[in-house]
């Protein structure tokens, strides 16, 4: 391989979609582990591949939940209109549908886990 930069190797790429993330003919759906009234608000991979969202909100009437969507939304560049919770709306394990090109917002969430996970 050459060793000038513009030939370099871009490093590994990932090449299937994390464990938390699931195409569908709609865009994509994301499960993940919520731990509400958190110290601080952050979107990390565990280190078995799990997706864990803290945020400060408390969960009474749905600002938990809120505060979730908001946190994917700003996390991985979508809109929060284009976020919404399938299932776990009163519990801590949730999944989240996210609208639009499945292609697209793989590779954008695949991006955002090599630089976060």
């Amino acid at each position: 391989m050459c060793s000038r930069t513009c030939c370099a190797d871009p490093g590994p790429a990932l090449t299937e979609d994390p464990s938390f993330l699931r195409r569908s003919p709609t865009g994509v759906t994301i499960s993940l582990h919520v731990q509400p009234r958190s110290r601080r608000t952050a979107l990390a991979v565990s280190p078995e591949g799990t997706l864990k969202a803290a945020v400060t909100a408390p969960p009474e009437d749905g600002r938990a939940n809120d505060a979730v969507i908001a946190l994917v939304a700003n996390s991985f560049g979508v809109r929060k209109s284009t976020i919404s919770l399938k299932q776990g709306a009163a519990a801590r394990d949730k999944v989240l549908s996210v609208t639009g090109e499945p292609v697209a917002l793989a590779a954008r969430i695949g991006e955002w886990v090599r630089g976060n996970g």
